[in-house]
């Protein structure tokens, strides 16, 4: 079972204009006990998006001190540090995601870029939820039994005698056992099984082969006589 980003996103969403002040903003963040707010233009598609860590910048003293020698990463923080609305704080192009996408696509994507959340939009950029790091750690709470039936029926497309393998799980870690007809089958039944939904581990140790397909067979050297 594979869950899309639509199944885990909140749907309601606080967002801000461009032209919201940064009292404006912080309001919203305190009030909704956000961390982070999409900004919106005149069609409602997302153009940016505004962090507590952006709007806390306005408290580091270094940054509002102009210096003649600046790299692109502190121009934009001194930026952040002496806006005034939306439009100078956020954080832009922002970085979405849309409905349909998994949610190991999103983790991936969370985890490349640096963010915690991720707002979900449609094909015109418009915000249908977001995304949290908090709904993706959700697919975890799969029940154990649910786990166990969807290896069994990957085990069953997978191998000719599927009962060859048992499987146990507990607490999201898959447990196998048994035997299957190469070494590379083991391995990528293991690879497979690990990115099910709610597995949290693969235990494969007691996992045998009939062939080591990974060792290539060393051609005999012919006896040359003098």
């Amino acid at each position: 079972m594979t869950t899309n980003v639509r199944e885990v996103m909140t749907r309601s969403v606080v967002a801000a204009p461009l032209g919201a002040t940064f009292k404006e903003l912080a309001r919203l963040m305190h009030e909704f006990r956000v961390s982070s707010l999409p900004v919106v233009g005149e069609d409602d598609s997302i153009v940016g998006v505004v962090s507590e860590g952006d709007l806390l910048l306005k408290r580091d003293p270094e940054l509002l001190e102009w210096h003649l020698l600046e790299g692109p990463h502190r121009r934009t923080d001194r930026r952040k540090a002496l806006g005034r609305v939306a439009r100078d704080l956020m954080s832009a192009p922002p970085v979405t995601i849309g409905p349909n996408a998994t949610t190991a696509d999103a983790a991936h994507l969370m985890h490349e870029k640096h963010v915690r959340h991720l707002p979900v939009v449609d094909e015109r950029g418009h915000i249908l939820g977001i995304v949290s790091r908090v709904d993706l750690l959700a697919a975890f709470l799969r029940g154990d039994d649910a786990i166990a039936d969807e290896v069994a029926a990957y085990l069953s497309a997978r191998l000719t005698d599927p009962s060859t393998v048992r499987v146990e799980v507990r607490d999201g870690v898959v447990r196998l056992e048994g035997e299957v007809e190469r070494r590379t089958l083991a391995q990528r039944i293991v690879d497979r099984v690990r990115l099910l939904e709610g597995v949290v581990s693969v235990d494969a140790q007691r996992v045998d082969w009939d062939e080591d397909d990974t060792v290539q067979p060393v051609s005999p050297v012919p006896w040359v006589g003098f």
